[in-house]
């Protein structure tokens, strides 16, 4: 992909014809979710490596943070659109619930400042 300006619609659309074209067809939303479970283990391990206080393992070497987190948007775009969701309105709508409960909430932690 050479233009690095995409919509969540965009994605949405691009997985679908990738499944439908080259992947015969999506999992199901059973199998779809212990992946996205797996891929977000992928991501903690990294994390806990490159952050933490684990060492890498030999092996481990190659692992990718930004192929990791790709998985895990690819997984949740195969889930979202298997169950008609519009990402794009979902999260307008969660940022739009998060803004009513946490307007003052977060200025006022302590822990923050």
């Amino acid at each position: 992909m050479k233009d690095n300006s995409i919509t969540l619609s965009e994605i949405q659309i691009l997985v679908d014809n990738w499944i439908n074209d080259l992947g015969v067809k999506y999992y199901s939303q059973l199998t779809n979710t212990v992946i996205l479970m797996e891929e977000v283990g992928e991501l903690a391990r990294i994390m806990s490596r490159k952050y933490g206080e684990q060492s890498f393992k030999k092996n481990e070497k190659k692992l990718n943070l930004e192929d990791e987190m790709a998985d895990i948007l690819w997984v949740l775009v195969c889930l979202a659109n298997q169950n008609k969701i519009d990402l794009t309105k979902a999260f307008y709508k969660n940022i739009e619930k998060k803004t009513k409960r946490d307007k003052s909430r977060h200025k006022n932690n302590e822990k923050l400042k």
